[in-house]
């Protein structure tokens, strides 16, 4: 059924937590497969990778999703979501993450989703009791030249505790992701990006008037794309992923 408000107390107070590891990623704490869903101050945690939990895994870090977020027009505003590997599934269709907090370690945002992060924070790390690893943010999954989906980072805070991180590699042969008007720690590889064994023509890697110790880096990868103003702004602008004005009447039905 289409059309779902979920509401919690803050995401500090409203906890939905799990278990799982499945290695077709089939199984999460949340699994949003309707359209038109809108989570608003809860959080979603995988515990499976997190040694402090009694039900944890014992044997190494392994798929576990916190969310797999597939339906279409599906917003989050003032949520949580923390695992460690494939934290967020950001499978398919519109989506917009307001002031969320996403932690993980091993391409814990990915998927083939467009979708807009605006004010998040994105926090690079296993855990308290977790090991220390060279992790990835994102595994952006964009198939075709022709596809519009994409990770869109703006006004972000991209941090972490255990290791160094590249802030994506490719998932799909056409993966695409821009980080624009954020913060950088220094948690982010000089190199910032990888191919995957993708081709690297056909990335679309931007990072644009970013701050911090991690950004502007010149070693970056030679292969990373520049956009003009235009385009940029085509990407930053909510109605990259606004189409038909979702966002405000979602918004106007609720009264916030």
């Amino acid at each position: 059924m289409p059309c779902i408000f979920l509401e919690g107390a803050g995401s500090s107070s409203t906890i939905v937590q799990a278990s799982y590891h499945n290695t077709m990623s089939t199984s999460a704490t949340l699994i949003a497969l309707a359209d038109n869903i809108i989570a608003k101050d809860i959080t979603f945690q995988n515990t499976y990778n997190n040694p402090g939990f009694a039900h944890a895994n014992a044997v190494g870090i392994l798929p576990a999703l916190a969310a797999k977020v597939e339906g279409n027009r599906i917003a989050f505003y003032n949520c949580s979501f923390k695992g460690v590997q494939d934290t967020l599934w950001d499978r398919s269709g519109l989506h917009y993450y307001k002031n969320c907090y996403i932690q993980g370690a091993i391409d814990f945002i990915f998927g083939d989703g467009q979708s807009i992060y605006e004010e998040c924070v994105i926090n690079v790390t296993t855990g308290i009791d977790g090991p220390i690893i060279d992790g990835v943010i994102t595994a952006q999954k964009r198939e075709s030249i022709d596809s519009t989906s994409g990770f869109v980072f703006k006004e972000c805070t991209i941090s972490g505790t255990k290791g160094k991180a590249e802030l994506g590699r490719a998932y799909g042969p056409y993966s695409r992701v821009i980080i624009a008007n954020s913060y950088l720690s220094d948690i982010v590889r000089p190199e910032g990006w990888s191919t995957w064994d993708k081709p690297e023509k056909n990335l679309v890697y931007v990072e644009a008037n970013n701050t911090g110790p991690g950004a502007n880096n010149p070693n970056r990868v030679k292969w990373m794309k520049t956009l003009t103003k235009d385009e940029l702004n085509s990407f930053l602008d909510i109605s990259y992923v606004d189409i038909d004005g979702w966002i405000t009447k979602q918004r106007t039905a609720n009264n916030f």
